[in-house]
């Protein structure tokens, strides 16, 4: 397995790409308690975790590290679904606060959810940290500055998305394509603008490069997070657009995915169109085969784990952030494969066991901050397969 696995930022692969997941919680709007960590004492910490879904491809699996992280630890953890809706992304944050949570993880869907959020922790007390997601100093610089006033905003873990965006459409440029289609999840959403950056500047460079050969991309058509949207999204996209051939779905959980790839199959456009994504599927193995899937590209499942472990030390007090600085910051690695045995040692190691034992994830919790941090640096398919095998 190439090295190159390893690198921060590096993007991605040529046919295939990683199945993966996000956590979540209960029904949407509501919150309940995981069952693989309830209460049995008070003196329990309780931490939260506010999710788009629990249920979706990348939210299950979130979840499921989450829990496992939790049990090993003696945490209890309480999930509120809330869509990436905004109002019920700040109401969770009320919720979780209010059902007793000493910390909260979520993963919010634009930068202006979280001055309320912060502010709602800081008046009780309750710390939070960011996952999958940062706030922007540029282009939310009051909201930056209230996570910076508080001493209740802990950090945040995210991913290099303008890397992202920019190999992604690369490939598809290599590949040919010329026209490309770009389905986003939600209006003002911080990472989606990242991705979309480098989405734009693939698209800048070639170009400038290439005045006898340019591309063109859509307008972001918005499809939030659900499969009936996004399938509508796809085929509003392709019918609008003629010579359409290559069609990129930014992020949103996973479900708008598997509605947009569904919709193409229905109309015959299986691999006449190359989809790229960044979020993953149970069947990606399957997709890559048939033309469902060109290439994927992203993170994983434990950006959350890592935020978890980032509030509970804040929780005991092993964590506390310098007064008036934003907090701690962990870029997380992509995870990706780029060959068929690649593939078959993620799926053996990420989606059919988990990267991390009990002991291992009990021992992290006692991690100072840059060992944590050089953990999730150093987490790739190489580093899980020479920890199982030692």
């Amino acid at each position: 397995m190439k090295k190159s696995i390893k690198r921060l930022g590096a993007l991605l692969m040529t046919g295939i790409m990683a199945a993966s997941l996000m956590t979540g919680c209960a029904n949407s709007g509501s919150a309940g308690s995981s069952g693989s960590a309830s209460a049995s004492g008070s003196d329990k910490i309780k931490i939260g975790v506010s999710i788009w879904s629990s249920t979706d491809v990348l939210g299950s699996q979130c979840k499921k590290i989450v829990d496992k992280a939790a049990k090993a630890n003696g945490v209890e953890v309480q999930y509120v679904d809330q869509a990436h809706v905004s109002e019920q992304v700040t109401a969770s944050v009320e919720q979780l606060c209010a059902a007793g949570c000493q910390g909260i993880i979520i993963c919010n869907s634009a930068d202006s959810e979280m001055t309320s959020a912060i502010n709602t922790c800081t008046e009780h007390g309750v710390y939070i940290a960011q996952f999958f997601r940062i706030i922007s100093e540029e282009n939310s610089p009051e909201v930056y500055k209230t996570a910076c006033n508080s001493k209740y905003y802990v950090g945040a873990v995210h991913e290099d998305e303008v890397t992202n965006g920019y190999t992604l459409v690369n490939l598809l440029l290599e590949k040919g394509d010329r026209t490309i289609g770009l389905e986003a999840w939600t209006v003002g959403d911080a990472t989606f603008q990242l991705r979309w950056k480098g989405y734009q500047q693939a698209i800048d460079e070639w170009n400038s490069a290439h005045a006898d050969d340019p591309a063109t991309m859509t307008e972001p058509v918005y499809a939030n997070t659900s499969s009936e949207e996004g399938a509508a999204a796809a085929m509003s996209l392709y019918n609008s657009n003629p010579g359409m051939d290559a069609l990129i779905v930014a992020g949103g959980g996973g479900d708008p995915l598997v509605g947009s790839i569904g919709a193409y199959a229905n109309e015959g456009l299986t691999g006449k169109i190359d989809v790229v994504s960044t979020d993953f599927l149970d069947d990606l193995a399957d997709q890559l085969k048939s033309g469902g899937m060109f290439a994927e590209s992203g993170g994983h499942f434990c950006d959350p784990l890592f935020a978890f472990y980032l509030v509970l030390n804040a929780v005991k007090g092993n964590y506390v952030k310098e007064e008036g600085t934003f907090g701690y910051e962990i870029l997380f690695p992509y995870l990706y494969v780029s060959s068929p045995d690649d593939y078959a040692n993620y799926e053996k190691y990420f989606v059919n066991d988990d990267p991390y034992t009990d002991d291992e994830l009990a021992e992290m919790a006692n991690y100072s901050f840059d060992d944590l941090n050089k953990a999730a640096s150093n987490l790739s398919i190489d580093d899980v397969i020479s920890r199982h095998n030692n």
